[in-house]
């Protein structure tokens, strides 16, 4: 998962781009990049690690312009290393284009290897370079064709930012509309963004969302952008957005696919409580993320709602952390229990998910070490059976707890008195109705299928 965010005709546009890619900071914290279109040139500085380390005032003066594109990433294709930081510049024979990409190709690989054998030389191990490679063969004389002719060979979730040296902004969406991307308004500049907390924070009005199988072309002049086109050129599949986005990895203060993140977790918490009642004298989340579930379970069983876990906020979310060392040694530095609460109470954790079991295992200790007598944990969204190959970064089969051992035995291996997950029924009555979800990694049924070729490339890609 990463965060894609783009201004068009700003006479700050750099400095607005920083700003976004802060609010989008929880989308990815391997590196930050950001690139800026100044008369025909596209400048770049991108950087390894989180938006305040990465830029500083020197480097945002050193990208002038109205238009600029940023991006933050953690890696689901493509190893955390600086040469895969985003966006990516690339020179043709027409000019040049930067590209941000949120999302992941099933058939990167595939496609790779057909490029390379026909002579393509590629600079990053990232999947969306394979995009622009395509885009270079293609025999359609403008952008736009050469981007509609590039996508229509790929499959899987993208949503992607594009900017060109005269000045174009681009936006687009996967035909299933897997990954959130939203169109706002700043004056009389526009902008893009993975989601609306951004436009929050630098007073944006929200216009739309952007949608599957969708381009938007923002053209202008170097003084001012003159308007919004909106290209159907793909071909539209029924829509399948990540229910992921709202079971964890969105900010709560966003909405997503028109839906607000905190409301929909707050439900979830609710329809838990219904679904999995637990004796106990008071509830506490995992925070974060796990906070508005907690908060709907408390609302709706009748119990005091207290914050028995504090975390540090000076350690990353640990879901998203790229190396297993560093996610394991999180845990302890992250949370701390707060003994005043949960000393000699029944106590219900609620959290938002149980991928291999350890973090959960580890918070359990704690909390019986700061003298709770009995722990209940509760887990607002289905148990987590199969890996996503859209972007997310959830581990093989055969890491996935859920994926090979029943309740009981997870609950015998994390320790706690009780365990309960919510339904997949009760997950998607609480984000509503009216939309398709793609939920894979708790059914796995797939909206786009991947053949045998694209399995063993992606596992490859994993190890």
């Amino acid at each position: 998962m990463c965060g894609v965010f783009g201004i068009h005709g700003h006479e700050e546009a750099a400095n607005i781009a920083y700003l976004g890619m802060h609010a989008l900071q929880h989308r990815g914290q391997e590196s930050a990049g950001l690139v800026a279109v100044d008369d025909g040139r596209l400048r770049r500085h991108v950087a390894m690690g989180l938006v305040s380390d990465a830029f500083d005032r020197d480097a945002l003066a050193k990208l002038p312009g109205r238009t600029a594109i940023g991006h933050v990433r953690y890696s689901t294709a493509g190893s955390s290393e600086l040469r895969n930081a985003q966006p990516f510049v690339f020179e043709y024979a027409g000019g040049a284009l930067a590209i941000a990409h949120n999302g992941n190709l099933v058939n990167a690989a595939e496609l790779r290897t057909e490029l390379e054998a026909a002579g393509s030389i590629f600079q990053t191990s990232s999947d969306t370079e394979v995009i622009v490679h395509l885009m270079a063969k293609a025999r359609e004389p403008d952008v736009l064709g050469k981007l509609t002719a590039a996508l229509r060979r790929v499959r899987g979730a993208y949503s992607l930012i594009i900017v060109t040296n005269d000045n174009q902004m681009i936006g687009v969406r996967d035909p299933n509309g897997f990954r959130p991307l939203v169109i706002g308004r700043l004056k009389d500049a526009y902008v893009l963004s993975s989601e609306t907390c951004s436009f929050d924070l630098i007073e944006a009005e929200l216009i739309r969302e952007v949608e599957p199988g969708e381009i938007v072309v923002f053209d202008g002049s170097s003084s001012k952008a003159r308007g919004m086109v909106s290209h159907k050129l793909l071909e539209v599949a029924p829509p399948t957005f990540c229910v992921f986005e709202h079971v964890y990895f969105a900010r709560p203060d966003s909405l997503v696919n028109g839906k607000s993140v905190y409301r929909a977790r707050e439900k979830m918490g609710m329809r838990l409580a219904q679904e999995a009642p637990a004796q106990g004298d008071v509830v506490i989340p995992v925070p974060d993320s796990g906070v508005p579930a907690a908060i709907g379970f408390a609302k709706e069983a009748g119990l005091p709602f207290e914050m028995g876990l504090i975390r540090s906020h000076y350690v990353g979310r640990t879901f998203i952390e790229p190396q297993d060392s560093i996610r394991h040694f999180g845990v302890r530095l992250k949370l701390s229990p707060v003994r005043s609460i949960v000393d000699g109470k029944r106590v219900i954790v609620v959290d938002d998910s149980l991928v291999r079991g350890t973090t959960s295992r580890k918070i359990v200790k704690m909390l019986r070490g700061a003298g709770a007598r009995e722990v209940h944990l509760r887990i607002s969204a289905p148990p987590t059976t199969h890996p996503c190959f859209y972007g997310i970064d959830t581990p093989n089969r055969s890491e996935l707890v859920a994926a090979s051992h029943t309740i009981d035995e997870i609950q015998r291996y994390v320790t706690c008195d009780s365990l309960a997950y919510l339904s997949h029924e009760g997950m998607i009555a609480a984000v509503g109705s009216g939309k398709t979800y793609c939920s894979a990694c708790f059914t796995g049924d797939y909206p786009v299928p991947l053949g045998q070729s694209d399995l063993v490339q992606l596992r490859r890609a994993r190890l």
